[in-house]
C-alpha cells in the first residue's frame, strides 16, 4: 500500500487567511496532525475546535543546530509515513523558507503532496509598501552568509525565531551598516496581530517580543554608505573613466600606468616592513586601484573586464590547489610546491620553451637574478653545499680586484655584476629575498645618515665641511640607538 506525506501550509497569520480547502483537510481528518511548531495562530484556533496536533517543538530544545533540527523532524516524519499516510502542517506556504519540506522533497521513498497555505510575502509587501520589482532578497535568518547580502535591494530576513537569531542578524548587519540605520521588525504580517516596529539596527535584539512570525526588513542602502563594497568601487572607477569623469583617469592607458604599479608595490613593501597596518591598508588600496583602472581600460576598449580578471585568478587558485578543492593529498609544504609547479607547467604548455622563460624583464636586476637562479635550481643546476657558493664569491672578488688593477671599466662592470649575481645566489640558499634584504639596508642607511644630518644641524655645522671621523661618530651613535 502506498503511503504519503500531505504537507499543508497554515498561512502567515490567523485562521481568516487559511484557504477553505486546507481548512477542510485539517478538520476532516481523524488522525493526529503533525506540525513543526505549535506556536502559530491557526494551530491555537483549531485546537479550540478539538483538532489534535503533535509538534516537534521538543526537537528545537534538544538540538544545538537548526540543520540537526530539520533532519530529525524529517526522519521522524518518514518513519511515521511508512506506517500510514500522514498530514504535516507548516507555517506560511510549504515552498517558502521551509527547510523540512525541501528535505522531504529530496527523498524518493515516500510520496509528498503539497497543498497551499498563503505565503506571507504578499501581505509583507503590502504592509511595507514595497514593490519587489525594484529588487528583493529573501534571506533565512538562521542560515546566511554576510557576503550574500545585497544591500541595495529590499532585504527581508525570515526565520527570526528568537532573540538569539535576531542578535546574529544584527551583528552581521553591523559589519556593513551604521548602528543607527533604520530597520523594521514585522510581526504576523497581514493578520489581525500584525505589528510593525521601526527601530535603529543596534536595537534589533533588545526588548521586542520575537516569534516564528517575525521578519526583519532592511530598506535599500544608499550607495554612499557602501564605499567598502567591491561593486561600489567598480562604479566609482567606471564613473572616473566615463564621459563626465576625470580628464586624468580618462587619459590613462596600460602603458602610462606601468610606473605606478611598480611604485605602489614598493610602497606596500615599505608599509609591511614598518609594520604599519593602516599603511598596509592604504597601499593595498592603491594596488587594487591599479587593478581596477587596468580592468576598466580593458572594458572600455572591449577586450576584457574585471570579471575576467577575477575569473582567471579564481580558476587558477582552484586548479593549483587540488589538495583543497579536489582529492589530492599532500604531506608537506614541499608537496604543495611540487604540485604547484607541475600544474603551472601544464597550464603554460608549449608557450615557454626555456626553463628561464616567465621571469619578468621589468624586475630589478637583483630580483631578476634571484628569480633566474631559483628557476635554474629546480633542474638541479646548483651547488649541493652553500660553502661552494661562498668559494665562488671569493673567486669573483679576486677577479674584480684584477679588473680594477687593469683599469678596464667594462671588465670591472662585468666582474662586479658577477659578484652581485653570486650574492643573489647565496641569498637563495638561505631563503632570503635579496631585494628585500637590500631595501632593508637602504632604509637603515637613510635612518642613520639622517641622524648624522640632524645632529650636525643641531650643532650648526655644514655636513659638507665636517670630516669623516665626526660623521662616523654620529653614525655609530645612531647604530647603537637602534
Amino acid at each position: 500500500m502506498s503511503r504519503e506525506i500531505q504537507v499543508l501550509g497554515l498561512g502567515a497569520g490567523d485562521i481568516n487567511q487559511l484557504p477553505l480547502g486546507v481548512y477542510k483537510k485539517l478538520t476532516d481528518t481523524k488522525n493526529t496532525i503533525y506540525v513543526r511548531t505549535l506556536d502559530h495562530p491557526v494551530v491555537k484556533t483549531l485546537e479550540r475546535e478539538g483538532i489534535k496536533f503533535e509538534s516537534y517543538d521538543n526537537i528545537y530544545v534538544a538540538q544545538d543546530q537548526f540543520a540537526g533540527v530539520y533532519q530529525s523532524i524529517v526522519e521522524d516524519l518518514l518513519e511515521k509515513a511508512r506506517q500510514s499516510t500522514i498530514i504535516y502542517a507548516v507555517p506560511g506556504h510549504p515552498m517558502l523558507a521551509e527547510k523540512t519540506v525541501q528535505l522531504l522533497l529530496e527523498q524518493n521513498e515516500i510520496a509528498v503532496e503539497i497543498s497551499g497555505g498563503q505565503s506571507y510575502l504578499d501581505a509583507l509587501f503590502t504592509t511595507l509598501k514595497i514593490d519587489p520589482i525594484d529588487g528583493f532578497q529573501f534571506v533565512d535568518g538562521t542560515s546566511f552568509k554576510r557576503s550574500q547580502l545585497e544591500f541595495r535591494q529590499h532585504l527581508v530576513f525570515c526565520q527570526v525565531y528568537d532573540r538569539f537569531i535576531a542578535s546574529e542578524v544584527k551583528l552581521a548587519l553591523l559589519e556593513d551598516l551604521p548602528a543607527d540605520y533604520p530597520i523594521m521588525i514585522v510581526e504576523a504580517a497581514g493578520s489581525v496581530q500584525e505589528k510593525v516596529t521601526k527601530v535603529p539596527l543596534e536595537e534589533l535584539d533588545h526588548s521586542l517580543e520575537i516569534s516564528n512570525l517575525t521578519s526583519v526588513y532592511v530598506p535599500p542602502v544608499n550607495a554612499s554608505q557602501l564605499n567598502h563594497k567591491f561593486a561600489r568601487l567598480r562604479e566609482v572607477i567606471a564613473q572616473l573613466r566615463g564621459p563626465n569623469g576625470c580628464p586624468w583617469d580618462r587619459a590613462q592607458t596600460h602603458e602610462t600606468l606601468r610606473e605606478y604599479a611598480v611604485e605602489e608595490v614598493y610602497e606596500l613593501i615599505d608599509a609591511i616592513d614598518e609594520q604599519d597596518d593602516e599603511g598596509i591598508v592604504e597601499e593595498l588600496g592603491d594596488i587594487l586601484l591599479q587593478v581596477m583602472l587596468h580592468s576598466q581600460i580593458g572594458e572600455d576598449n572591449g577586450y576584457f573586464m574585471v570579471d575576467d580578471v577575477i575569473k582567471s585568478i579564481t580558476e587558477k587558485m582552484i586548479h593549483r590547489h587540488p589538495h583543497v578543492f579536489s582529492d589530492t593529498t599532500v604531506e608537506s609544504v614541499d608537496d604543495v610546491y611540487q604540485n604547484w609547479n607541475k600544474l603551472k607547467q601544464e597550464e603554460k604548455g608549449d608557450k615557454r620553451k626555456s626553463v628561464l622563460d616567465g621571469v619578468p624583464k621589468s624586475l630589478s636586476a637583483l630580483a631578476r637574478a634571484a628569480k633566474l637562479q631559483h628557476k635554474a635550481a629546480k633542474t638541479g643546476f646548483q651547488w649541493d653545499d652553500v660553502k661552494d657558493v661562498w668559494d665562488k664569491l671569493a673567486e669573483e672578488l679576486e677577479e674584480v680586484k684584477e679588473a680594477i688593477s687593469d683599469k678596464e671599466i667594462d671588465e670591472i662592470e662585468s666582474e662586479l655584476g658577477d659578484v652581485l649575481f653570486v650574492l643573489a645566489n647565496i641569498s637563495r640558499y638561505y631563503k632570503i629575498n635579496p631585494e628585500v634584504a637590500l631595501n632593508r639596508t637602504n632604509r637603515k642607511f637613510i635612518s642613520r645618515f639622517s641622524y648624522i644630518e640632524e645632529k650636525l644641524d643641531e650643532l650648526g655645522k655644514d655636513i659638507n665641511e665636517v670630516p669623516l671621523e665626526e660623521m662616523d661618530y654620529y653614525w655609530n651613535q645612531a647604530k647603537r640607538n637602534e
